[in-house]
């Protein structure tokens, strides 16, 4: 039985903060989870009783326990529960027993890992895989993903090429896409963002591919062409989330709060994650509305995920932050930093550190999410801001005509607090 393992990429939104890269509040792009590679949605519960039929005829076959395993880790991500997790890492483990050292359980258990916010343990799974099957572009996907999460982009843009020099298609062109993003290279992330779109199959990858297209060109503040790659990915598959994440802040920058919190309830509906969570409640707050609901389901969506395996200090940061405690968002944000020093991560400490009143900590922070050269509209407007605190002005009025050249509706809270500081800075 033939398996493609499915991975959540440098998103890795798992459960417990979101839209892979895991942004917490507004995020500038949404979900960079890899495009699904294995059944499709809505054909995952009867992929995962076939699975489960062959194994009771044949309890012996470890690539189907692998496969089984990984189609719950995909049933995880699709509909936003981590009490899959635990299933899919019996089943991973079980295709373990029956064949130890085998590829494609280790690359699973490295994908379930990623999902569940453990990079080094991924790290270490990606390269115990990739030690039995040095070709194996499924376990340098993982690695890809970890090593993006830990901070080490070298590594991880290594770990993309092979993945590009094995098997060139939908899953590597979608990562090496996030990968030049995230270096500042949006031109070449678009173009490989198209071959991905043109290698597309199903529906939903279709969408996937759209979707990521529409996160590019939001963040350039392309509002046009992200509503028209918005429309066209809902057209291929309208079950998409992150689509309707994305939907919601063209309405937002629109001024149609209310058409923008009934696409967030869209999101929220199919995929409790903190993230969206805490958007939606920022959402509500910019539209004066009561955001307790929405902070209180986060709540519960970052205990469910932590009750099955996963580890998320920075969404738990996010909520504190929501909740106006920023002195504990900075702890819990340095702790992330400490396992993890990724550019989101750096972004959250500084913020949160910035809040609590002590910009001059905030600064090397900032500094270092904005060290690999990807253009963020959201983290210049956080580097201006915390600028202005620590009495740079200068620095100051840069960062935020910065932040408002790149997309001047990034955020309906923040854009405008970012005019407003702006105005203040004008001679």
């Amino acid at each position: 039985m033939i398996l493609t393992v499915v991975l959540a990429a440098a998103l890795l939104f798992g459960l417990g903060a979101v839209v892979g890269r895991t942004r917490g509040t507004e995020s500038s792009s949404v979900w960079s989870e890899s495009a699904q590679t294995a059944a499709p949605a809505a054909k995952l519960p009867a992929a995962i009783a076939a699975y489960q039929e062959r194994l009771r005829k044949v309890p012996g076959d470890w690539t189907a326990w692998a496969a089984l395993g990984s189609a719950y880790l995909e049933q995880a991500r699709a509909v936003a529960d981590p009490s899959y997790y635990p299933k899919a890492e019996g089943a991973l483990q079980k295709s373990l027993q029956v064949r130890p050292g085998n590829a494609l359980g280790l690359a699973g258990l490295g994908a379930l890992a990623n999902a569940r916010h453990d990079f080094a343990g991924a790290k270490g799974y990606a390269q115990q895989a990739l030690a039995t099957d040095a070709y194996s572009d499924t376990a340098y996907g993982v690695l890809a993903d970890a090593e993006t999460q830990l901070g080490h982009p070298a590594e991880a843009s290594d770990a993309v090429q092979r993945m590009l020099d094995l098997r060139p298609g939908l899953a590597s062109y979608t990562r090496a896409s996030y990968d030049l993003e995230q270096h500042g290279r949006r031109t070449e992330a678009i173009d490989l963002m198209r071959k991905a779109l043109a290698a597309a199959t199903e529906p939903a990858d279709v969408a996937f591919c759209h979707q990521h297209l529409a996160a590019l060109a939001w963040m350039a503040g392309d509002l046009a062409t992200a509503a028209s790659e918005v429309t066209l990915g809902l057209a291929a598959d309208d079950a998409i989330a992150g689509l309707w994440q994305l939907k919601a802040r063209l309405d937002a920058a629109d001024g149609r709060l209310d058409a923008a919190l009934a696409d967030l309830e869209k999101v929220v509906t199919r995929t409790p994650t903190v993230d969206a969570l805490v958007e939606q409640a920022r959402m509500l707050t910019a539209a004066g509305k009561d955001p307790a609901p929405a902070l209180r389901l986060a709540e519960a969506s970052h205990k469910l995920f932590t009750a099955n395996g996963g580890t998320d200090d920075l969404g738990a940061a996010a909520l504190a932050m929501a909740a106006g405690r920023p002195a504990e968002a900075a702890e819990l944000a340095k702790h992330e930093w400490d396992r993890r020093q990724f550019a989101e991560v750096a972004d959250m400490v500084a913020w949160s550190l910035n809040a609590a009143g002590r910009p001059a900590e905030a600064l090397p922070y900032i500094q270092r999410a904005e060290a690999l050269g990807q253009l963020d509209p959201t983290v210049a407007y956080h580097h201006g801001m915390i600028a202005l605190a620590a009495g740079d002005r200068v620095t100051a009025k840069l960062q935020l005509q910065l932040a408002l050249s790149l997309n001047p509706h990034f955020s309906p809270v923040d854009a405008p607090a970012a005019q407003r500081a702006l105005a203040t800075l004008e001679p």
